[in-house]
């Protein structure tokens, strides 16, 4: 199998973060977010596990009832990255906005 560029390989965690933060404060299953982004299991829990190291996600090991998984994980959107993506998406609503509003008065 060839071998991704870094460059590819962020993109493709682009990907996983904003499948995340497009489902906060819900959390995902590994093959789930596989399967969103078209990737290989194992490629996606190795992404996600360099996104954990960058705290960008968090792992979660219980259900809701506090029984601990044994083979599945699933994953969030870290706090910090959420708030960091939210407010992406407020300055970039908010310049959408403005260009609309001055395309309208022309």
């Amino acid at each position: 199998m060839p071998k991704l560029s870094k460059e590819k390989k962020d993109k493709i965690a682009e990907q996983i973060l904003h499948h995340l933060f497009a489902i906060s404060p819900s959390s995902s299953f590994t093959n789930a977010i596989a399967k969103e982004t078209a990737r290989d299991e194992e490629f996606t829990k190795s992404l996600l596990s360099e996104l954990e190291k960058k705290k960008l996600v968090v792992q979660i090991n219980k259900n809701k009832n506090g029984i601990e998984y044994i083979k599945r994980q699933r994953w969030r959107l870290s706090n910090q990255a959420f708030d960091i993506y939210k407010k992406h998406q407020n300055t970039y609503q908010s310049q959408q906005n403005l260009n609309s509003s001055t395309l309208s008065d022309i």
